[in-house]
């Protein structure tokens, strides 16, 4: 329950810095300049994409070992699945990364 009133904290946070964003015109607005919010909603997007990403890691290998110490003869049909799940979920942090680099103009 706290990691959810932490999300709604952060989406509140981030709709309410955008509105700055929105405001702006002309010139300033078109050459990207949003001064120290930028840096900002960038260390606070990766900060929860690694906390969500690792919340969900740990869940992830927990219902593994639990599912492995009730049978372990399907250790094998169950690691696959399990890889495949820690990979997509290290690809969702990976794409937030992406993003937040090229807001901050690195790529």
């Amino acid at each position: 329950m706290k990691i959810m009133n932490v999300c709604k904290l952060a989406l509140t946070v981030m709709v309410i810095s955008s509105a700055s964003v929105f405001a702006e015109e002309g010139a300033h607005a078109a050459s990207g300049g949003m001064g120290s919010l930028l840096p900002l909603s960038v260390g606070l997007a990766m900060a929860l994409a690694v906390l969500g990403a690792s919340t969900a890691q740990g869940k992830i290998g927990a219902a593994f070992m639990d599912g492995v110490s009730r049978n372990p003869g399907a250790q094998k049909s169950m690691f696959v699945p399990l890889i495949l799940s820690l990979v997509f979920v290290e690809t969702l942090v990976l794409f937030t990364f992406l993003v937040a680099q090229s807001l901050l103009g690195k790529f």
